[in-house]
């Protein structure tokens, strides 16, 4: 097995002489990759986000929004060169690291990346704000005065590692709002981030003490409750024991934006089901449980199917099923871990003692121990509930798609993103209830794992969110007309 050593993260002023190492190991197709992620103590910790806070004032709170996102879409272009070193670098180890049939990921990467140029990165903004302006100075609003916004100082990031490049959301959000940027890589993940921030301080040299990227392990230790303490906002993602932990570490006064475990559900009405939209609507479906092998939190665990069509609920699984056979041979599933293996085969076997106590003889497991999927097909409703993962779907048959708000409803914490394959009046009823609901996104079915830029997570404004509103009032603006020089 060919051995390989990679430093992971971002640290402006400290030399690696200066920091302990911590390695994680990976491997993957007769290739290790050991990567060396930096443990600082609490008094680095301390002189980092000082020197980050202190530089992002200089050089990042003084541009403008537009000259801001000029930078991030020169380093997009770098990553969508497929000849420059970051790119393949990102190209050679995501793979091995996260054990993602590499094709899967060189495609992911590319479709994700595009999302982030200068267009969309504009859109992103105006989503949030009818006047980007208010990102760069005072701005009079309708109702008398002006108002600004402000970033944080300091904006501390804690990323999970379920998707390749999960990172690069909030890190972007966070340099929109002029904010100091330091994230805290994932395990699971832990080289992207790292590279991100190289990448932009090649990209513009002024930022090079801007942003910074550490890890620690599990909840952390002192330096990780250091760089707690002095936060103006975190931003996590992850599992919900994890997201409680850091709760609890930080001041009462820190804004907490978490985002933890999400359920998709797709919705396939009547009219997406005849001979000829049936097909490549499973096609479509099959995209959506194959990216990643429903890691992201966008990912489908149930797909509920009107009955009445020329093409049965029955017979769409079959179609489902064979189109994720085909996906397999074009992008294998990651090996599965002990963990992962043991889930797949519980779900496998609780739907198989189903099948045995089942009055619908229809019910049936299509796929097996053998097979790198599973569809798991119902004759009956029945309520929204997470899979094992690792492409591992549920068809749910129904009379109505109206009838299954109630059981989507019952999931309302957990709901995030609806794929729906409906007719223009259908799809607006439907959204109607959904939004009721709970669920916060609506997309096609095949676009459900690959979310436009500037969608509002969870229901939330990304940006927003990160900042503070300053308002002058009228009645400053008034009390100062007869102060000025020409009052007199």
């Amino acid at each position: 097995m060919t051995t390989h050593t990679v430093q992971a993260g971002y640290l402006p002023g400290l030399t690696a002489d200066e920091v302990a190492w911590q390695q994680l190991s990976f491997s993957q197709h007769g290739t290790r990759v050991d990567v060396a992620v930096p443990m600082l103590t609490a008094l680095q910790m301390n002189a980092l986000a000082e020197r980050v806070r202190r530089a992002s004032a200089l050089h990042l709170k003084t541009m403008s929004v537009s000259d801001i996102i000029g930078v991030i879409d020169r380093a997009m272009a770098r990553l969508l060169d497929r000849d420059d070193p970051f790119r393949q670098q990102a190209d050679q180890w995501l793979p091995v690291v996260t054990g993602f049939d590499a094709d899967m990921v060189r495609l992911g990467l590319t479709a994700f990346f595009k999302t982030f140029r200068a267009p969309q990165l504009h859109r992103f903004v105006a989503e949030d704000f009818a006047n980007p302006k208010v990102l760069d100075g005072f701005q009079p609003t309708p109702k008398g005065g002006a108002v600004r916004a402000f970033g944080p100082d300091l904006l501390v990031h804690s990323w999970a590692g379920n998707v390749p490049a999960l990172a690069l959301w909030s890190f972007v959000c966070g340099l929109l709002v002029k904010a100091g940027n330091i994230g805290k890589l994932p395990s699971a993940e832990p080289l992207f981030a790292g590279w991100f921030a190289r990448l932009l301080a090649e990209v513009h040299p002024p930022w090079v003490e801007c942003m910074a990227v550490v890890w620690w392990r599990g909840a952390g230790d002192d330096g990780a409750a250091e760089l707690y303490a002095q936060a103006d906002t975190v931003v996590a993602y992850g599992g919900n024991d994890s997201l409680d932990a850091i709760r609890k570490r930080l001041p009462v006064t820190t804004r907490f934006l978490p985002h933890g475990h999400k359920l998709g559900v797709g919705l396939i009405g009547v009219s997406a089901l005849d001979t000829l939209k049936a097909p490549p609507l499973a096609r479509l479906a099959a995209w959506d449980v194959m990216r990643y092998d429903q890691q992201g939190c966008y990912s489908p665990h149930v797909f509920y199917v009107e009955r009445g069509g020329a093409v049965t609920p029955r017979a769409f699984a079959d179609y489902l099923a064979a189109e994720l056979a085909n996906l397999h041979r074009r992008f294998p599933r990651r090996a599965q871990g002990l963990d992962d293996a043991a889930a797949v085969a519980k779900w496998q076997q609780a739907f198989e003692w189903k099948l045995l106590a089942a009055e619908h003889r229809q019910d049936a497991l299509i796929g097996g121990p053998t097979t790198a999927w599973q569809v798991a097909y119902r004759d009956q409703l029945q309520p929204l509930a997470p899979t094992a993962l690792q492409r591992s779907i549920q068809v749910v048959a129904v009379d109505a798609l109206e009838s299954v708000m109630p059981v989507i409803g019952a999931q309302r914490r957990y709901l995030q993103t609806a794929g729906v394959a409906a007719s223009p009046e259908a799809l607006y009823r439907l959204a109607d209830m959904l939004g009721a609901a709970g669920v916060t996104r609506i997309s096609a079915i095949g676009a459900m794992s690959a979310p436009e830029a500037g969608w509002h997570h969870d229901g939330r404004f990304n940006l927003l969110d990160l900042v503070r509103m300053t308002e002058i009032e009228n009645s400053a603006e008034m009390a100062a007309q007869p102060l000025a020089r020409y009052a007199d």
